[in-house]
């Protein structure tokens, strides 16, 4: 959050939230923290976090009971009991905010709670009346912070003053361009140099991108006048409290733009903020898991190619049996051949026959490798192929048993299978039919063996790691398009995605066969019909969604 979005929540708090009564304080996470307040109108909750990459205050709803049991929410719920909120400031254009706390409105405030939203440096401190740290969200050692060390009982220090000058909706349009022009910079960086509160998204929407990058000597007068403009227009929102609320995927702004005027939308700002960092604290964690997950994974993987290249190695020395009985023949067809040359030949035969009996239990030990390193790959697709939370973590859980490892403690204790009904991706063919996508290895078992009927039609990419699709065909009478539908899937959950064709083998369910002592969801069959699925031509079907 910049200083524009920090003011726009502001100006939003103010009319309901002063006063109010403190209720509750939980901390669902390390670096979040969440206020229940009561007003004349109802309860409203506050969420605060600290988090590098997505510091953040505004109101959220109702939250689940969770985490009012830790040592900061333990210490605001005793300093807090009984007091109102009833005082906001924030000054200048540093991203702090103070709330504080009295008895009763009018009265001397009894305790602060500061918010310092600025980026890996964000914070939180309890104070008192007397501004003394009672309690703060990280400690900050000397080796940490030479400038501004702080913990508990240390009076509150502000951070460093801001470099820049403030922005002055007072300052002259010759005064603002000699500023701006005083080093031959880009443009966008000339203006985060020179003035306080100039965020990377506020700097993006003040300047079009085609003169972000442009030197400010290069300008034209007709560019540095519309620049003015929206400049003005920005402190002028920023002055009369004119906030508004646009998102636009990755990005979003708190002020309408000068060239189309905004009335007031629907979605307060504070509404906007908690579903944008909803989705991007999603996205986070979707690309943390993933990462855990896939290095796991190929861990994994290495190991089981180290294991059949000893095996491998192992195989390649079988021939050496008929050159090693040669040389104990050798030895023994000597006329008088001596006892240590008896014993020797003895040893070789010995070698000989071992190497020969090898052949038998090698064979099936290479072959389990191969197995699971078919799994392995499989499961890594699966996960390329995940997009959300949830299917991350019914994949993790099918995977903590294999992942585990021989000899832990987890993989000695028996692990119950994953509880309740596979939930595979459920999509409709051009003419309706369902069609089923399994998302990991247990719902390509489900969908492929257990659930499917007479009739269905199963497909998979030829060759290449990736999920069972299943057309239920048995549903209905399945056309051309209903089965290049199908195939286009299956092309595009395959490790085979980023080609621009893709064979997929088609095979009625009728006809799969489970493989015995096989991981789970993999199948065989004899004969099959060859299609060329599109994985580009899928993403029309799944932007369809469910039905």
């Amino acid at each position: 959050m910049d200083v524009t979005s920090l003011k726009a929540v502001l100006a939003e708090w103010r009319p309901t939230l002063l006063p109010s009564r403190f209720e509750k304080a939980q901390q669902p996470s390390r670096d979040c923290l969440q206020i229940g307040l009561r007003t004349l109108e109802g309860s409203q909750w506050l969420e605060i976090s600290w988090q590098a990459d997505a510091a953040r205050m505004h109101i959220i709803t109702a939250p689940p009971r969770e985490g009012d049991g830790s040592t900061l929410a333990q210490q605001l719920q005793h300093s807090l009991r009984g007091l109102a909120l009833t005082s906001l400031e924030q000054q200048g254009w540093e991203r702090i905010v103070e709330l504080g706390f009295s008895e009763r409105p009018g009265e001397p405030i009894a305790r602060w709670l500061v918010v310092e939203l600025m980026g890996r440096h964000s914070n939180l401190f309890l104070l008192d009346g007397q501004r003394q740290v009672i309690a703060l969200a990280r400690q900050v050692k000397t080796h940490q912070s030479r400038l501004r060390p702080i913990g508990t009982g240390d009076a509150y220090q502000s951070p460093p003053a801001l470099m820049g000058e403030p922005p002055n909706h007072h300052e002259g349009q010759e005064s603002w361009q000699r500023r701006l022009s005083l080093l031959p910079l880009p443009l966008g960086k000339a203006l985060g140099n020179a003035y306080q509160g100039i965020s990377p998204a506020l700097m993006r929407q003040l300047v079009g991108a085609e003169l972000r990058e442009r030197p400010v000597g290069d300008l034209k007068v007709e560019q540095w006048l519309q620049l003015w403009r929206q400049w003005q227009h920005w402190l002028t929102c920023l002055s009369t409290g004119n906030f508004v609320w646009q998102c636009d995927g990755d990005s979003y702004r708190c002020w309408p733009p000068l060239e189309k005027p905004w009335e007031q939308g629907a979605t307060s700002i504070n509404s906007g903020l908690g579903a944008y960092y909803a989705a991007h604290l999603e996205q986070l964690k979707v690309l943390q898991a993933r990462q855990q997950l896939q290095l796991r994974l190929e861990q994994a993987a290495n190991r089981e190619r180290q294991l059949a290249a000893q095996q491998q190695a192992l195989l390649a020395a079988v021939p050496q049996s008929d050159g090693l009985q040669g040389q104990a023949d050798a030895l023994l067809s000597q006329l008088s051949p001596s006892r240590a040359c008896i014993a020797s030949a003895q040893k070789l035969y010995n070698r000989a026959r071992k190497l020969r009996r090898s052949v038998a239990a090698i064979t099936p030990r290479l072959e389990l490798h191969h197995q699971r390193l078919e799994w392995l790959e499989a499961s890594l697709t699966f996960l390329e192929n995940a997009s959300t939370s949830l299917e991350l973590a019914a994949l993790g859980a099918e995977l903590e048993g294999p992942l585990a490892g021989k000899g832990s403690s987890s993989s000695r204790r028996r692990r119950p299978s994953p509880s309740g009904q596979p939930v595979p991706l459920l999509l409709r063919s051009p003419s309706g039919i369902p069609v089923q996508v399994g998302r990991n290895h247990r719902q390509n078992e489900w969908i492929a063996l257990k659930q499917a009927r007479r009739g269905d039609l199963w497909f998979h990419a030829q060759e290449l790691p990736g999920s069972h699709v299943v057309l239920k065909a048995s549903e209905g009478l399945a056309g051309e398009a209903d089965l290049q539908a199908a195939a286009d899937l299956a092309a595009h959950f395959s490790r085979g995605r980023g080609s621009s064709q893709v064979p997929v083998v088609m095979v009625p369910t009728s006809d799969l066969q489970r493989i015995p002592g096989a991981a789970e969801g993999t199948v065989r069959h004899r004969q099959g019909e060859v299609l060329w699925g599109e994985p580009d031509r899928a993403l029309s079907l799944l932007a369809a969604g469910q039905p």
